[in-house]
């Protein structure tokens, strides 16, 4: 007789059970080779499986050397992409093939295995599988408390928590000894089969070194090597329940849900109570007669058996945006949007009509608003989400208002510059805070002052402005180019002296086309031209030429006795004074006045200084003390 043992069977050990009682006694065992290579995957990813399978392996071979049994090795090992859709029956497909050609009666554990086998001819031997790793409750529950949100467990660490409430959470040890290799082994298999096995839990996402187990409340993740340097098991739980009524601005809120669908990003850092209060919106939006699904990846919200959670169908999110266009739900609860693909399936469904409120992670109110940009159409976003929800320490913090309007921006004043600008108001004071637009091709966030205008040029429009003129300046010119801002709608840019007509331009076309792209008027002089004190390179002596040459800038010699104000430039390998001119001449450096060295001017009218030298790093010193560089002629 011939008997060929599949994965399960092996798993269990039912052949040297069977050997053991004398059912098999004088058989001819076939294992597949098939069997051997997904017994050896099994182990080398951890599995306790695996390793079982390989003990009875060696059981079997015992029984061999005693004359028991006859063992054979048959059959072609299952290749990588077999291994990977185990699942979808490849490997079965092997040991099948095995039992068939040596006339055998298959033995196996595993139902679906034995009704396939059945089909096609076979004779088959089911037994029932061995319960393994059984428990009745999660064998971590012991270390929560009340209080605590997550615990958290690796192999050679003791164990800790995360305890307290939202806003208040301390990271503690909460065993002094430490957990041992064996242990965590035993608590992470414990964890994967009560999820198999009960109907209170299932297996998210498993993969190689990873298993993400939903149990009742609790989210686990479980990683091991490779993956992960040791067994590590992390599991996080809800603390508190809520309903709207416990968050600020609840009736605002709850008239906002109601009047229409609405687009809602719920924003925070992470552990602020997201989640927390999406769960409530759920709540709320489902007592009020709305047809409520959410989408999860994993599915641990805390919401009644009415609101059904989905997943990712087929490990895609849009998959699922796609069926529950077909349910035609009223909202949908998203959690988490981060990557670009999740932002352009909750922007889909948002334009489909449904309502939806997203939860995404963000260290300001506004961040939430600015990830949207980029994904889709800056026009669209008002239309996408109406309203951010900033959490903090599990209350309300910020709710902002989304809205689009054609207007100048603030910080501009020419009426022709006007475009679709996006407000983002308070929605308790219904004051402008921030407002994003379109700026010279860049899309720009600028924030506003309690009168609602551009708050400062160095944080809002302006700081974008110094840099567009720069910019469409420098790709004319070919000094250097200084720009001092003049309020809102006006600037002066600095040039060389043999700069001025090309950037000019005939007529003053160049100027003028630029003045009208960028909606400021640009006052065009000479570096000679800035008055003294004034930063930015060629500052100083007025009778410099703006890059620290000398005299009026035409005579290429080093300037009077006063110096020159140069703005060194640090390299990789050198600090550089550009003296612009006196070639071969012997020029000395100060500092606020004072010496610093002696140098010659090289062919390309620069002082170059080695970095690392002494000379260099006095010099660097008075850069860095913000003193004024100058360079007069050697005595």
């Amino acid at each position: 007789m011939n008997v060929v043992p599949d994965t399960s069977a092996v798993v269990d050990g039912r052949v040297s059970e069977r050997v053991e009682d004398g059912s098999y006694e004088g058989v001819t065992v076939v294992v597949p080779e098939a069997v051997v290579g997904e017994l050896e995957s099994q182990a080398n990813d951890g599995l306790e499986s695996g390793w079982d399978g390989l003990e009875e392996l060696k059981r079997l071979a015992e029984r061999r050397d005693e004359g028991a049994i006859d063992l054979r090795y048959v059959g072609d090992r299952p290749s990588g992409d077999q291994r990977s859709r185990a699942a979808e029956g490849d490997v079965d497909a092997l040991i099948r093939d095995v039992a068939a050609d040596n006339d055998a009666t298959l033995l196996s554990s595993d139902i679906v295995q034995a009704e396939v086998a059945r089909a096609k001819g076979i004779d088959v031997e089911y037994v029932e599988p061995v319960a393994r790793g059984v428990v009745d409750e999660l064998p971590i529950e012991e270390y929560f408390t009340d209080e605590t949100m997550s615990v958290h467990l690796k192999s050679g660490t003791k164990p800790k928590a995360k305890r307290g409430s939202l806003g208040e959470m301390r990271y503690v040890v909460i065993e002094e000894e430490e957990t041992g290799e064996e242990r965590m082994a035993e608590l992470a298999n414990s964890i994967v089969d009560l999820a198999r096995q009960s109907s209170d839990g299932f297996i998210e996402l498993s993969d190689d070194g990873m298993d993400i187990v939903q149990y009742r409340n609790y989210r686990i993740a479980v990683a091991r090597p490779p993956f992960a340097d040791g067994i590590e098991i992390t599991a996080v739980r809800p603390i508190a329940k809520t309903t709207l009524d416990d968050y600020e601005f609840a009736d605002e809120l709850r008239e906002r849900f109601q009047e229409r669908k609405r687009g809602v990003l719920i924003s925070g850092s992470p552990g602020a109570g997201k989640s927390t209060f999406a769960q409530a919106v759920a709540e709320f939006l489902n007592d009020s007669d709305y047809a409520v699904k959410t989408m999860e990846k994993p599915r641990d919200l805390q919401v009644g058996p009415e609101i059904t959670q989905y997943g990712a169908l087929g490990g895609e999110m849009a998959k699922t945006a796609d069926s529950l266009l077909l349910v035609r739900p009223d909202y949908t609860i998203y959690d988490e949007v981060r990557k670009t693909n999740d932002f352009e399936v909750f922007s889909d469904m948002r334009m489909a009509g449904v309502g939806m409120v997203g939860v995404v992670h963000a260290s300001r109110a506004i961040d939430a608003l600015q990830r949207l940009v980029g994904r889709v159409e800056l026009g669209m976003i008002p239309q996408i989400v109406d309203t951010v929800v900033y959490i903090e320490a599990g209350e309300v913090h910020t709710v902002y208002d989304v809205t689009t309007e054609v207007k100048v921006p603030a910080g501009l004043t020419a009426e022709d510059l006007a475009r679709p600008v996006i407000q983002v108001s308070n929605f308790e004071t219904g004051r402008p805070e921030f407002e994003i637009y379109t700026f010279n091709r860049q899309v720009v966030t600028v924030p506003l002052n309690e009168d609602g205008d551009d708050a400062g040029t160095d944080s809002g429009v302006g700081r974008i402005a110094k840099k567009e003129i720069e910019r469409e300046i420098r790709s004319v010119a070919h000094g250097h180019v200084d720009v001092e801002l003049k309020g809102d709608d006006g600037a002066i840019v600095y040039v060389d002296e043999g700069d001025i007509g090309t950037v000019i331009g005939k007529g003053g076309g160049r100027i003028s086309d630029i003045e009208g792209r960028l909606g400021i008027e640009i006052d065009v002089r000479t570096h000679s031209e800035k008055p003294k004190g004034r930063g930015g390179a060629g500052s100083g002596d007025p009778g410099g030429n703006g890059r620290g040459g000398a005299g009026d800038g035409r005579d290429g010699q080093v300037g009077e006795e006063r110096g020159s104000v140069v703005t060194p430039e640090i390299t990789s390998r050198h600090v550089v004074l550009d003296v612009d001119g006196g070639v071969g001449e012997t020029v000395e450096v100060r500092a606020n006045g004072e010496y610093l060295f002696t140098a010659t001017v090289g062919r390309g009218g620069e002082v170059q200084v080695s970095r690392g030298s002494a000379i260099a790093e006095e010099l660097e010193d008075a850069i860095d003390r913000k003193r004024t560089i100058t360079v007069v002629p050697a005595r």
